[in-house]
């Protein structure tokens, strides 16, 4: 559906986003994510024809669009402040881009009625936008957007104006519309939440380039980098040098000792500077006189510095000797049958969970 070859864009000595090839395919739910300053608008508004490349071409469905206008590209833009117009009716919002196209009464009054059943706000038409909540006005703003059928839909963060609940709730409403319809959707976000919950995959992105692409399971358990596996979910990262590589596990020292991890898929060389990764979740913590059942884990002893309720998780924060924290996340529990701040526990994990990732 998209091919970007070679695209960047400058804006005088700044690189906005470097050099890239990035495709989407037909049907695909895709989601720009990075920090802000990463280059994610930027590239979106390219695709939109809002600026120019500085290089590069840009294809939809195999059509050279780098030099069209906006309007002859066939896309749908769906906005954060939705961009509904205040003195029209719902109804007339909606019909204004098939008024545009010069389509019948009867053919719009028909697609402006399904489009409001399939955003399930059947009974709204008549309403003004300032009457309606914000989640029923980013509906209207994608109904409109819907409504005459684009190509391809372009979200720039639709749901950074919501409230969280709400926008947990249009998260589903958003993935449902696309499963239902099979338009392809390219979104932004700056919300690894969003992101994960929603896309087929993820473009992460860091200062104009793009550090992966990946399914949100493989972005959160395969990270390439260090910046991909600490943005993505929280994460425990351990510097160290590769002493032992090609056996079973690969050997690493630390300033905890040397520690074991799992063997990566493409070679890693003796002497390598690497860190270590592991999640928060495959961390046990245990009381400092309870090391039974370690086995051949790694284990380690130190002092519990706080804890903090998230919900149906507690996530605890750990101080090990060299002033290293390491963050244990615990699901289930309560903060009342932690351990006291200041009591010394015994933190394990298994190689299996310690991903090597090699250093920039």
């Amino acid at each position: 559906m998209i091919e970007l070859k070679q695209v960047s864009r400058r804006y005088g000595d700044v690189q906005a986003l470097a050099p890239l090839d990035f495709s989407v395919r037909q049907g695909e739910f895709v989601t720009l994510l990075g920090p802000s300053g990463s280059g994610k608008t930027t590239l979106l508004n390219l695709i939109a024809g809002m600026v120019p490349p500085s290089s590069g071409q840009i294809f939809v469905r195999g059509v050279d669009i780098t030099h069209a206008p906006p309007s002859a590209r066939g896309l749908g833009m769906v906005f954060q402040n939705y961009a509904l117009m205040p003195h029209m009716t719902v109804f007339d919002n909606i019909a204004f881009p098939l008024r545009v196209r010069k389509l019948g009464k009867d053919e719009i009054r028909r697609r402006v009625t399904n489009v409001l059943d399939m955003v399930r706000l059947p009974n709204i038409a008549g309403r003004k936008p300032r009457e309606l909540s914000g989640g029923q006005q980013q509906r209207v703003s994608l109904a409109r957007c819907i409504v005459y059928n684009p190509a391809l839909i372009l979200l720039d963060e639709p749901l950074g104006a919501l409230d969280k609940k709400l926008r947990e709730q249009m998260q589903l409403e958003i993935r449902r519309l696309h499963a239902q319809l099979g338009i392809t959707m390219l979104n932004v976000t700056h919300d690894q939440e969003e992101a994960l919950s929603m896309s087929d995959r993820v473009v992460l992105m860091n200062e104009g380039r793009v550090e992966q692409i990946a399914t949100p399971d493989e972005l959160y358990r395969a990270p390439r980098t260090a910046f991909a596996a600490s943005f993505i979910g929280t994460a425990n990262l351990i510097a160290g040098t590769v002493e032992e590589s090609g056996g079973e596990h690969i050997v690493v020292s630390t300033a905890l000792g040397v520690l074991r991890a799992a063997s990566a898929s493409c070679p890693v060389p003796r002497g390598a500077v690497v860190n270590l990764l592991v999640r928060p979740e495959s961390v046990r913590m245990t009381p400092a006189h309870d090391s039974a059942g370690a086995g051949d884990r790694t284990c380690h002893a130190g002092t519990l510095e706080d804890s903090i309720t998230l919900g149906s998780v507690v996530r605890h924060h750990v101080r090990l000797p060299g002033d290293m924290q390491i963050v244990v996340q615990q699901q289930g529990g309560t903060r009342a049958t932690a351990p006291a701040p200041g009591a010394r526990v015994m933190l394990d994990w298994a190689p299996e969970d310690c991903q090597v990732i090699l250093q920039d």
